[in-house]
């Protein structure tokens, strides 16, 4: 009933999965994942103590694949489970259970576990691990997850039509004001077109809750502060800080306002130019 894939970013520091299926709220069952120690994807007839069990073992220092054995050995519905599993240094490991419903399967390689049951067929997993591999491993994890699902579904995805898909990335000190390490979660949980609309969530958490880069902050010079203070005053804020804080851009403006994110810039200005 779903396709997801489980990867490590080529620079070995983000982890994360991504989902779909026609199933309510799929982000909610099947994907976890800790910086630092890897991510599991569990599906079909999920169990999802794997979850807490598999990542468990990874941070023990088990590899992905002794984290699958561990995770099978001790149960009896194995047949009717599918797992993906990608540990700390990479290594990758898939189990497709003898009862999951066809067509059903996953393919593994340096980084990612590729899986799916209820699918229009195996191009639907090939697809995707083409687009994983064509991506350039300099793009964020995120990205390239989303780009892969995107290709799945592209290619057929669940037999039974659409409903909810999700994207789980995490990195050491990635979350909001760098206090976790949740890069990405994001859920759709019921939406016609489910991948669309994690595509258009991944955008808007890229602007609000990733930080800038060197090349993407503008340094506010004297004059710059002034225009600034004039605008957020025409759009009724306080000050300039205070219209960062209501319009929820904190990541991409420096807390003593000495650089402003290029995007934000264009932003303010076009809250102007549309009044």
């Amino acid at each position: 009933m779903t396709f997801s894939i489980v990867a490590r970013s080529a620079d070995g520091e983000s982890w994360g999965v991504a989902v779909a299926s026609k199933f309510l709220a799929v982000g909610a069952a099947v994907p976890a994942a800790v910086a630092g120690v890897g991510a599991i994807a569990t599906q079909a007839d999920a169990n999802v103590a794997y979850k807490g069990q598999a990542l468990a073992h990874l941070d023990d220092g088990a590899t992905a694949s002794v984290a699958l054995q561990r995770l099978l050995e001790d149960d009896e519905g194995r047949e009717h489970r599918q797992v993906g599993i990608v540990d700390v240094d990479g290594g990758a490991a898939s189990h497709t259970g003898s009862a999951c419903l066809d067509w059903a399967g996953g393919v593994t390689g340096d980084g990612y576990a590729i899986q799916g049951n209820i699918l229009a067929g195996s191009e639907v997993v090939e697809a995707m691990e083409a687009a994983w591999l064509d991506s350039s491993p300099e793009a964020p994890l995120g990205a390239r997850l989303l780009e892969a699902l995107i290709a799945g579904d592209a290619a057929g995805g669940d037999s039974r039509g659409r409903q909810s898909a999700a994207l789980l990335v995490v990195r050491e000190e990635a979350g909001y004001g760098g206090l976790d390490d949740i890069a990405v979660d994001l859920r759709v949980d019921d939406h016609p077109e489910p991948i669309t609309e994690l595509a258009r969530l991944l955008a808007l958490n890229d602007l609000y809750l990733t930080a800038s880069t060197e090349e993407e902050k503008v340094p506010v010079t004297p004059d710059l502060a002034e225009e600034l203070e004039e605008l957020a005053r025409a759009a009724g804020a306080r000050d300039f800080l205070a219209w960062v804080g209501t319009e929820n851009y904190e990541m991409r403006v420096a807390p003593d306002g000495s650089w402003i994110d290029v995007r934000i810039l264009e932003i303010i200005r076009d809250t102007e130019a549309d009044r």
